[in-house]
């Protein structure tokens, strides 16, 4: 005999809560399709302009739900008169791209706009002369970017109670780094060994686990030409702050140095910090626990890593995949020496270097510069705080006022 799904006893209650439940996602779905008349601009108008001055086919690519969308819309397209046809991102880098000719329009679907997948296939696309539209769920990201129209799909939240990724994410992403990256400072310690070369060191070995394990026991079956972990699911990714295009990582971010300035300006473990890493002879002759200050320092960077990467899965790739590893590390040993590893300073000088960074997709589509350009200018910038440091002190055009 099959058992009913709600009891005898709890029957009533649990369908009350189910039909309010139902009621709340519908409202969260109504309140979705209503926002995006507001989103529709000269973007839309172009992306309809080339639609219907394509001689060719509509080629509809996505991969996982968005691949899903695309299928229907390449169906519902063909069915009312566009030549349409649904081409699989991955199977696309295996030969499919053959398809595509100079007459087509491809309509790439990906809902954090940076799927790798349909990423790899843009140069070609353009190489064939193909026109490109994104519909994602971020303007900003680099399929837009690189796109010759953008439709935004993007959502307010979803149909989640919290639309905030779990704790227990952010608790196991930082406790992880910590101890991978307090492995430094207990190197550095009690070994003698460089804490620059050690985290360098480590960080390597992290890179090899974890593509060995993306690759191996982690890994999606469905992810076919980029080995990737399964996904995290809409409804842990994390979502947007409230009135801009922004995800929550930044606020964890600035939260994040607001603390540290607070704990290194401001207290006594801030203070013993500064003196260990001032000089290290002075810190032992004032009977400061050096090991502990180095130890707890490099625990504190590791988690702090730790957290950006857990950021990078849940606001932007939703999996774990190879380009995870996306540099910010090195990126932050700039930021930090231009803000003269002040944690008030790092915040505007991170959000300049990382606004430089994601400028290097819509340089390369409006201007024609090739993406290195980025790397380019970020090296200049970091030269030329080289030189600024070399000569303070040294010409007198560079002299402190009253020396």
């Amino acid at each position: 005999m099959n058992r009913p799904i709600l009891s005898a006893g709890h029957g009533a209650a649990d369908g009350a809560a189910l039909v309010e439940r139902a009621r709340a996602v519908l409202q969260i779905e109504a309140e979705a399709v209503a926002a995006l008349p507001a989103r529709l601009g000269q973007d839309f108008a172009r992306a309809c302009t080339i639609i219907l001055a394509c001689t060719g086919r509509v080629v509809v690519s996505g991969i996982g739900k968005s691949g899903h969308v695309g299928r229907k819309i390449a169906a519902t397209l063909a069915s009312t008169g566009t030549p349409a046809f649904f081409m699989h991102p991955a199977e696309a880098s295996h030969g499919d791209l053959g398809m595509v000719i100079a007459e087509d329009v491809v309509l790439a679907l990906s809902n954090s706009g940076s799927t790798e997948e349909l990423l790899a296939i843009v140069p070609l696309v353009k190489r064939r002369g193909a026109r490109l539209i994104a519909m994602t769920g971020d303007p900003g990201s680099r399929l837009a970017a690189l796109a010759d129209a953008h439709l935004d799909a993007g959502v307010a939240r979803e149909d989640c109670p919290l639309n905030l990724a779990p704790t227990a994410s952010t608790t196991a992403a930082m406790a992880l780094g910590g101890l991978w990256i307090g492995l430094s400072g207990f190197l550095r310690f009690y070994r003698g060994v460089n804490e620059t070369i050690a985290s360098l060191l480590l960080s390597y070995i992290a890179i090899a686990l974890l593509n060995h394990f993306v690759e191996g026991v982690l890994r999606d079956p469905a992810s076919l030409n980029k080995p990737s972990t399964k996904p995290i699911g809409d409804a842990n990714m994390l979502g947007n702050l409230p009135g801009i295009d922004v995800h929550v990582g930044l606020a964890f971010g600035i939260l994040l140095c607001l603390v540290l300035h607070v704990v290194v300006r401001h207290t006594g473990l801030g203070f013993a910090t500064r003196i260990a890493g001032g000089n290290v002879r002075a810190a032992r002759l004032a009977g400061l626990p050096v090991g502990a200050l180095i130890l707890w320092t490099c625990v504190a960077g590791g988690a702090c890593a730790g957290l950006a990467g857990m950021v990078e899965v849940a606001a932007v790739l939703g999996s774990a995949n190879a380009t995870l590893v996306s540099g910010y590390g090195y990126s932050g040993i700039l930021v930090s020496f231009i803000a003269r590893h002040n944690p008030l300073a790092v915040i505007p000088v991170a959000i300049l270097i990382g606004g430089i960074g994601a400028a290097g997709s819509l340089l390369q589509r409006r201007m024609g510069l090739p993406d290195a350009a980025m790397l380019v200018l970020q090296g200049l910038a970091f030269m030329l705080i080289l030189g600024m440091e070399t000569m303070t002190g040294r010409l007198k055009i560079f002299q402190p006022r009253g020396v």
